[in-house]
């Protein structure tokens, strides 16, 4: 199913200019070819560099010993849960997978259908602490999210969308793009559930893309 989410556009940070980019309705071999030649390489450099100047583990990259290729092959095929990645200039710029069998937590919607977000990622040189230099674009969260809202309207779901989040992403999940906390999950290594109803949707993708 196509999710049209125009205008797609990023932020390139050096040049303070939106530059155009695509989402893409899946998780190709073009992906896991540019998450293992230059995502991977990315974030080694970037946990050496953390290393050495002392940071604590805790401000590491939490999805660091996420594997992509074994993500997509063990999803492949489902139609029960699509993906979705963000290209720009050649590169891929973040990938998301999402579960469509899940329900709302969240009171007034409990029991509901609802998109649930298995993983999402964007790539290191996108992400503020893992650069030496600035981030080379924003807004790659927001278009991936901002299709998991369409997906979810296109399912008859309302814009409903779920999450266990990784603690590094916390606040920007709840700040960002004003998803409920809904606390930490003992049954689930004890992350953080975020969910978002029909209104919070429509506040989100009111704001349009945001770095």
């Amino acid at each position: 199913m196509s999710i049209d989410i125009s205008p797609a556009f990023l932020f390139e940070v050096a040049t303070a200019q939106a530059v155009p980019s695509e989402l893409w309705d899946a998780i190709t071999e073009q992906q896991l070819v540019d998450w293992e030649d230059a995502w991977k390489p990315a974030l080694d450099d970037a946990v050496q560099r953390l290393k050495a100047a002392g940071i604590d583990r805790s401000h590491w990259p939490q999805s660091r010993h996420w594997d992509w290729r074994r993500k997509a092959e063990a999803f492949s095929g489902s139609l029960a849960n699509p993906s979705f990645c963000v290209m720009c200039q050649g590169m891929t710029q973040g990938m998301m997978i999402l579960d469509t069998l899940r329900s709302a937590r969240i009171a007034e919607q409990v029991g509901k259908p609802i998109v649930y977000i298995e993983y999402l990622e964007v790539a290191p040189w996108n992400r503020r602490g893992l650069v030496a230099e600035l981030p080379r674009y924003q807004a790659v969260g927001s278009i991936l999210l901002r299709a998991a809202i369409e997906f979810s309207r296109q399912e008859g779901f309302k814009g409903r969308v779920g999450l266990h989040s990784l603690p590094q992403s916390n606040g920007w999940y709840a700040n960002v793009c004003g998803m409920a906390d809904l606390g930490a999950d003992a049954g689930y290594q004890n992350l953080r559930y975020f969910e978002m109803v029909p209104d919070m949707a429509d506040a989100f993708i009111a704001k349009g893309n945001m770095p």
